[in-house]
């Protein structure tokens, strides 16, 4: 699982500068520089490991045109994000077409190589191999090894083994792939039934110190394979040496210590064949292995002579094998019930979808010991979480069809403030008479220019100035100012003196205070038109208030039956994976019983068979 979640970490991280080739080919590419905000909100959903939402608002976004400053990352990260939830047709249709010749060698490289990768994991082997073929030559030499592993992987799942063989036999290097070609290349010899070729790189392979736990995995598994090769080609006695290796505490130990009874078995040494099988006998009666060691035990010791004690074995295997088919039997009735799979849906669905998904615990309950080995297999984990996904949508679309509750009361409360608001921005509006305003802003450019021309500056008087004026004429027209004595004359000229300051000082700032004039009416002016603008947008907006209501009462309600339907689609979809997942589950379950059948009916033939030896014996006898 984890290296699931690192392949599709790194081909989303790799799409995400795969629109731009120049920074992509440097060593420490320049950061992203997010320009539409609906582009920055996906990737911060995408860099929570939450793809769902991510998807939604990208696809959001796109409808909406908002992401033209991103469009070709947009589409490429797109990619990615359905591959997390299995869209592997849809990925690589987005891919095939952007990554065609817009975008740097390496990113469309490691891209496709990437895709190989999950196609092969999934299944896809024709897939894997198209996308295979769009690598270049200039692939990084790690990812060239890996390739070339996922081409010997395609040719042995299809039955090339000759051209699995000439790919894997000139591999260079001494890498941990190196341990991978060697198994595959020994794996494909023995399929070729080239046991002798094989022998050499298996039990080289097998023989290796390993460092990790992948390693001594790997060498278990060429020790088992080598082993039976070798058991299946008549060599018992050189199918011991290998199948011995392999650890006692390991995934390959049940298998191994059946293998290693049969090889003593072979040459006739039944007493040693029983060491291993006795070991085998405690263990879980689910393998296989365990299984079959429960008929092998009795019939080494009736070859042993040791009548009695087989007979025993044979009636204790009789009875385990069916009690395990009893077992077995209602856990398929348990999972055809459908309720098994529920509880593998958390308390809160929500936490996490698509690839990412792991199962932390198996439900309790009896049955939960068969899931060990359906959980084995690839196609029910995948199964598996597509149910989750499924019914992750499902949940999200009961929140979303409650969500249309809250939109309808939003924009009915809207609509209500509107109503009640609109009379009175009406009639605010009436009383707001901004033509006449703008002849007065006229009227006064006319004034001003008057006064300009006229050099009127008595018009621009303040209110203290032109009182102080108009007192100081008024002294002039004073009666007693006209007799011709001294005292008056010289009251006269201190009059004339204070008028001609006042004049001199009107006179003076009259320049300044006509500029201020017209600055200030110009404003005015300014305002008025923005007043006219904001008129026209209020007009408009009374106009076209009642349709923007009706197209977003139509959006809203609208939306109920489109969700109702995909609901219906979701459920649809659901009850389709169910079934498969039971089909799946319950195939598996049955080829266990009819295994356990089979062996149940050796047993009582192999038992029926003692009994009628005792019987002749006894028979001899009297």
């Amino acid at each position: 699982m984890l290296r699931c979640c690192s392949i599709l970490a790194a081909l989303c991280l790799t799409c995400l500068v795969a629109a731009q080739p120049a920074e992509a080919a440097k060593d420490d590419p320049e950061p992203i520089v997010v320009k539409d905000p609906q582009y920055g909100e996906v990737l911060f959903y995408f860099y929570q490991e939450d793809y769902f939402p991510a998807i939604v608002r990208l696809l959001a976004a796109q409808d909406r045109e908002q992401l033209t400053e991103h469009t070709e990352q947009a589409e490429l990260l797109l990619g990615g994000l359905y591959l997390s939830y299995g869209h592997h047709l849809e990925a690589a249709g987005i891919f095939d077409r952007l990554l065609a010749d817009n975008v740097d060698e390496e990113v469309r490289d490691r891209t496709w190589f990437f895709l190989a990768k999950i196609w092969l994991q999934r299944g896809y082997l024709e897939s894997a191999q198209v996308a295979l073929g769009n690598l270049s030559e200039n692939l990084p030499e790690n990812l060239q090894r890996e390739a070339l592993m996922l081409h010997s992987q395609i040719y042995i799942s299809t039955g090339q083994y000759d051209r699995a063989i000439e790919l894997l036999s000139t591999w260079k290097g001494k890498t941990e792939w190196a341990s991978y070609a060697k198994f595959n290349l020994g794996v494909a010899m023995v399929r070729n039934g080239n046991v002798e070729g094989a022998k050499r790189i298996l039990n080289e392979l097998g023989d290796i110190d390993p460092y990790n736990e992948e390693l001594a995995s790997l060498r278990d598994k060429a020790n088992l394979a080598l082993g039976y090769a070798l058991l299946q080609d008549g060599q018992p006695t050189a199918a011991k040496v290998p199948l011995q290796r392999v650890r006692l505490d390991g995934p390959f130990s049940n298998k191994a210590l059946l293998g290693v009874g049969w090889a003593d078995a072979e040459v006739e040494n039944y007493r040693r064949a029983l060491v291993p099988w006795m070991e085998l006998r405690g263990r879980d009666l689910l393998d296989p292995a365990v299984q079959e060691s429960m008929l092998a035990i009795p019939y080494a010791l009736a070859k042993l002579d040791s009548i009695s004690q087989a007979a025993d074995h044979y009636l204790n295997a009789i009875e385990a094998f069916y009690e395990e088919t009893n077992r077995i039997d209602r856990t398929i009735g348990f999972i055809e019930s459908g309720e098994m799979f529920d509880q593998f849906l958390t308390e809160d669905p929500l936490e996490s979808t698509g690839w990412y998904w792991r199962l932390d615990e198996l439900p309790e309950g009896p049955e939960s010991r068969y899931l060990y080995h359906l959980l084995a297999s690839h196609e029910f984990q995948e199964g598996l979480k597509n149910y989750r996904d499924l019914h992750y949508l499902n949940r999200n679309l009961d929140d979303w069809a409650g969500s249309i509750n809250v939109f309808a009361n939003m924009l009915e409360t809207r609509k209500q403030a509107y109503d009640e608001r609109l009379p009175r921005v009406e009639a605010a509006l009436a009383r707001a008479d901004i033509d006449d305003m703008v002849q007065r802003k006229f009227e006064f450019d006319a004034q001003l220019n008057e006064i300009e021309q006229s050099h009127d500056w008595i018009a621009l008087a303040d209110e203290s100035e032109f009182e102080m004026w108009n007192e100081i004429s008024g002294l002039e027209t004073t009666r007693a100012l006209e007799a011709d004595i001294p005292e008056a004359e010289e009251v006269r000229d201190k009059i004339l003196l204070l008028k001609g300051v006042l004049q001199w000082e009107l006179e003076k700032a009259f320049s300044d205070r006509i500029w201020r004039a017209r600055r200030d009416v110009q404003q005015t002016g300014e305002v008025l038109v923005q007043a006219q603008r904001a008129r026209r947008q209020i007009d408009d907006t009374m106009a076209n208030e009642p349709k923007r209501f009706e197209d977003f009462s139509n959006r809203v309600y609208g939306l109920g039956p489109k969700i109702d339907d995909l609901q219906l689609r979701v459920a649809e979809a659901m009850g389709e994976q169910r079934a498969f997942l039971q089909a799946i589950a319950v195939g598996e379950l049955r080829a266990q019983k009819q295994r356990l059948d089979a062996y149940t009916i050796q047993a009582r033939f192999a038992l029926a068979a003692i009994y009628d030896q005792a019987a002749s014996a006894g028979d001899a006898g009297e």
